[in-house]
């Protein structure tokens, strides 16, 4: 059931219009399908991209939307409900823009931005490692300068869109120490470069996930983002608007349970009449229903906060929490209305299930977001 919103202009009132529209038409129906046969829908992207809705967050002039991000999260949240996979990768393609977008010099946002704010150019988001996972400060992949090149080495893990993404934010240590990390932007034909096959996974198949191994890849100067050694601040700047991202994409997540829940307690039926009227299945569905509101409440509260240009860090680390454990709460619950039904695939909330756990871990593990929130607290 369509979610009312309130949207501050009328240019957002029609984007969310041509955001559901496209969910209806061309993402809820195929979602399953898509994910029986792990197929990655890379045509979706291109649509999203003509109907504007891939650069929301970033300037008109290099081709984005110039829309803030009260109204970006919203739309990531439709289509994060009608297919996780899409609107969690259409966060991960606005994280992968936003060193460029922020960081990068007139002529590299004048250059690139518009094909990847279009839709021509989908990006991936290259942080993590195998063995630093959550700790960007670890990384061990290096780049060294020669002549006009940097030269890539190291071995970049969990990276959405690996193999399908037409340009790399590759961060890579150039020196020692947390200032010692710098931001690359490599093209998918970058020599050595190479995505290795994706995870098996236990959601979510129809987003690739890899490793990225880097052995001699080089990049070209210009390609630096920022400034040497400026990655690890670009990093962490992105990842504030990358958790928002994941908690609009956590509600879209719960309220698409909640949805079937509902429909499914009105029309099943015991000992004569719907389900919904026996009390064990309103409260839970009462509970779900408000997690849901407050979870959107959160996210939407540190969008505004971010709009007005305040610092975001620890509500951003608290929406990625309590959205994303709100996700795995309500889809559980949501199985559990059901019954044995909501354990067979004939009905979509097992998958809404296993794709709710994954929200709790990219983007920072809860327990990191846990982490930056109590450090927050402590520093006053």
């Amino acid at each position: 059931m369509p979610v009312e919103r309130m949207l501050p202009t009328e240019d957002a009132r029609a984007l969310l219009g041509v955001a559901r529209e496209l969910a209806d038409a061309e993402l809820r129906s195929r979602a399953g399908e898509f994910e029986r046969r792990a197929e990655f829908p890379r045509e979706v992207f291109g649509t999203l991209g003509k109907a504007g809705l891939l650069g929301l967050p970033y300037p008109q002039e290099y081709g984005g939307g110039g829309q803030p991000y009260e109204v970006y999260l919203q739309v990531v949240e439709e289509l994060a409900a009608a297919w996780l996979a899409v609107g969690l990768g259409v966060s991960v393609h606005s994280l992968a823009c936003y060193p460029t977008a922020a960081f990068g010099t007139t002529q590299q946002r004048e250059q690139l931005l518009p094909a990847m704010l279009g839709g021509d150019l989908l990006g991936a988001y290259c942080l993590s490692e195998p063995q630093s996972g959550s700790d960007a400060a670890a990384m061990t992949s290096r780049a060294v300068r020669d002549g006009a090149d940097y030269v890539l080495d190291g071995v970049k893990a969990w990276v959405t869109h690996g193999g399908h993404a037409d340009f790399y934010a590759v961060f890579a240590r150039t020196s020692a120490g947390s200032n010692g990390i710098s931001c690359f932007l490599a093209p998918a034909g970058t020599a050595g470069l190479a995505p290795q096959r994706p995870e098996r996974k236990m959601g979510m198949a129809s987003s690739p996930t890899t490793q990225i191994v880097l052995d001699g890849a080089r990049v070209p100067a210009e390609r630096l983002v920022g400034a040497e050694g400026e990655g690890y601040r670009i990093a962490l700047s992105a990842l504030d608007g990358g958790r928002l991202g994941i908690a609009a994409c956590g509600v879209g997540l719960a309220q698409a349970a909640l949805d079937y829940a509902v429909r499914y307690a009105r029309e099943g039926r015991q000992s004569g009449r719907p389900i919904v009227e026996f009390q064990a299945v309103s409260f839970l569905l009462a509970d779900m229903a408000t997690q849901v509101e407050a979870a959107r409440a959160l996210y939407l509260a540190a969008a505004r906060r971010r709009d007005a240009g305040a610092a975001t860090r620890q509500q951003a680390a608290m929406a990625k929490l309590f959205c994303t454990d709100t996700a795995m709460r309500v889809a559980t619950d949501a199985v559990q209305v059901l019954g044995g039904y909501g354990y067979v695939e004939d009905h979509p909330v097992e998958r809404y299930l296993r794709e709710a756990k994954v929200l709790q871990i990219v983007e920072g593990t809860n327990q990191v977001q846990r982490m930056v929130i109590g450090r927050s607290l402590a520093r006053g």
